[in-house]
């Protein structure tokens, strides 16, 4: 994963029944789950309120890239359209070259040869994970999703070829069993997380580019030795709502760089593709385990004075 942002939008499809590994160095990394699911409410929205979740008016910040499970003269071959959920199963994939052959050398970004983010479209389910390569190509990593719905997984890597460019490419999968939407969270600006509090200053823009401050606390008192996690202090993830356009941003400086402090605030640069409701990810490792804080931000809007947020209720790594 690269140093600036990555942006890309998926299509919106649904699997059509829904009645009907271990990482390389480490396991699960973070989860997310959001409070048992309400059902979903339609709000009228006045024309001068912001857009909202699967209302991305505007053009986007620049020419949507990945649009489709191939990009670039590779394709994310998921061998496992389906799972059963709540179900612990094997999730097995391979990227493929323009010949069709499997990819079997890849660039180490952020320790990891690649990243895969598993997100339930209504955004109430988030996995970060680290599969293992076996030798012929193959990607496996165990996962359990808790929800029956639509899934979509992301695989964020760059290719060992000279010249070439990090990609992430996505693919729709199905958790099968008695389907109930979730509605997105309202937007928070305080979320709360295995005894933390993370508070997020500033907001997205629409096509311009803005700072993300996230600050970090524990029982009132500023956490200033956050761990490195993947090579940084933190790591954020944003999806939109509708149709989970990815952006993966990095903070602002690193480790030992001599100016980035271990905490208690982590820093982003980004830019929102376009207007709309996002959710926002946070991976953070202090003592030794890996926490994700998760927040609602509407891009182009006053972000909200919330009191905490605690929409988290466990974590696997």
């Amino acid at each position: 994963m690269h140093a600036g942002l990555r942006i890309t939008a998926f299509t919106a499809a649904l699997a059509a029944t829904f009645g009907t590994a271990y990482g390389v160095g480490q396991a699960f990394d973070p989860v997310v789950e959001d409070a048992a699911p309400t059902r979903h409410e339609t709000h009228p929205r006045d024309s001068s309120e912001p857009a909202e979740e699967g209302d991305h008016g505007g053009h986007e910040a620049e020419p949507a890239g990945g649009l489709q499970i191939s990009e670039g003269g590779y394709t994310l071959d998921l061998a496992t359209p389906r799972v059963a959920a709540g179900d612990r199963s094997k999730l097995s994939f391979v990227i493929r070259d323009s010949t069709g052959r499997a990819v079997t050398a890849y660039q180490r970004e952020h320790e990891k040869e690649l990243h895969l983010i598993v997100a339930s479209r209504d955004l109430g389910t988030y996995r970060h994970l680290h599969p293992t390569r076996a030798a012929d190509g193959t990607w496996n990593i165990p996962v359990d999703l808790p929800r029956a719905g639509g899934y979509r997984v992301f695989a964020d890597f760059t290719p060992a070829r000279k010249g070439a460019e990090n990609l992430t490419l996505g693919a729709d999968l199905a958790a099968s069993g008695p389907y109930e939407p979730q509605r997105l969270p309202a937007p928070n600006s305080t979320a709360k997380v295995d005894g933390y509090e993370v508070r997020l200053d500033g907001g997205l823009r629409p096509g311009r580019a803005g700072e993300l401050k996230l600050k970090v606390s524990r029982d009132g008192r500023p956490v200033t030795d956050l761990q490195p996690y993947l090579g940084a202090y933190g790591h954020l993830v944003a999806l939109r709502s509708g149709d989970l356009a990815y952006l993966h941003v990095h903070p602002n400086g690193e480790p030992g760089d001599g100016t980035t402090k271990p905490g208690p605030d982590v820093s982003f640069t980004a830019t929102a593709p376009s207007a709309g409701s996002y959710r926002l990810f946070l991976d953070f490792k202090h003592e030794g385990k890996v926490h994700t804080a998760a927040f609602t931000v509407r891009a182009g809007a006053a972000q909200s004075t919330d009191e905490p947020h605690a929409d988290e209720s466990g974590h696997g790594h």
